[in-house]
């Protein structure tokens, strides 16, 4: 089912949220740790938020955070309730897609734009807010992940693009290298490769037409990655796409033989490609907004934002 690509002024910003504002959290995926999210929900207070925890990030199960109907309630509760100034997953897995089944997007309706975080599996949320809401998302960490307190590089970011967005210009990538050089602009998209694949074909897909796609993965052997990849050039996901940022490939072979497969499937594109971004698995990651209008250098290794990412 073919669906629109990103308009080329990107999308709508939800405002940020500001202190004493109420925050939703949910599951849309598996059942997050409570350890965790204790630590989590501290650390969204100390931003001054107040967390309302949903039943679904309270769930257990064996890999889903309770069962579909409950997830996509919440899912479709905190997406509409004008009471929430944002959504945090708490955790990723697996069960993002069987959620978005759910959810009746006509009920959903046109509610007042929020930001919606969280990275890994919440790919499949992130594309489907894109496409059905209009909503610019942010690819990054969440609150049931281990390292989710102040101090740490990652939510530090977070923290610094929740609380002054217009602060957060540009990411820098100093580990990173070109694969393929040169200068881009577009539109910010992407996230988890397998969660790209699988929702080719949904009615929450967003292609790569004028954007510049973030990549990452984890756990997958490389003829599986190498499998994903050409899934989505077979589909035609990467035509007309302006450049590509890769970040973390965790556990899916050695640096040399995953560049060596990014090279053979994204090499010959014709357009550039940045390796080596500290975004997604297994680092303290950036946070990457997806639906800014943006400029990538692959050379130097930034990727500079043409707009604030949050309003």
């Amino acid at each position: 089912m073919p669906t629109p690509a990103l308009p080329p002024e990107g999308l709508v910003r939800p405002a940020a949220p500001r202190p004493g504002d109420r925050v939703a959290v949910i599951a849309a995926s598996g059942p997050p740790n409570q350890e965790n999210l204790e630590v989590g929900l501290a650390s969204l207070r100390g931003l001054g938020l107040q967390p309302e925890v949903f039943a679904s990030a309270r769930a257990g199960g064996e890999y889903l955070a309770g069962d579909d109907a409950l997830r996509a309630r919440d899912l479709t509760a905190a997406l509409t309730d004008p009471a929430f100034s944002a959504v945090f997953c708490a955790a990723g897995g697996y069960g993002a897609q069987r959620t978005l089944e759910l959810v009746g997007w006509d009920a959903v309706g046109t509610p007042t734009p929020r930001t919606v975080i969280g990275f890994s599996d919440v790919t499949a949320l992130l594309e489907a807010v894109a496409v059905k809401l209009g909503w610019t998302g942010l690819f990054g960490p969440m609150p049931a992940i281990r390292g989710f307190h102040p101090g740490r590089a990652d939510f530090d970011a977070l923290a610094a693009l929740l609380t002054d967005p217009t602060s957060v210009k540009e990411l820098r990538f100093p580990d990173s290298r070109p694969l393929v050089g040169g200068t881009a602009e577009g539109v910010t998209l992407g996230g988890t490769v397998t969660l790209l694949a699988c929702s080719l074909g949904t009615d929450t897909s967003l292609p790569a037409r004028g954007g510049i796609v973030l990549l990452e993965d984890v756990d997958e052997e490389t003829f599986r990655l190498d499998r994903f990849l050409t899934q989505l050039r077979r589909a035609g996901y990467f035509d007309g796409a302006a450049g590509i940022v890769c970040g973390t490939f965790t556990d899916c072979g050695t640096r040399e033989r995953v560049e060596e497969l990014l090279h053979d499937r994204l090499g010959g594109l014709g357009i550039p490609v940045l390796v080596g971004a500290d975004i997604g698995h297994g680092v303290p990651q950036q946070t990457f907004p997806v639906g800014t209008r943006a400029r990538l250098d692959a050379d130097a290794g930034v990727l500079t934002f043409l707009d604030p990412v949050l309003a």
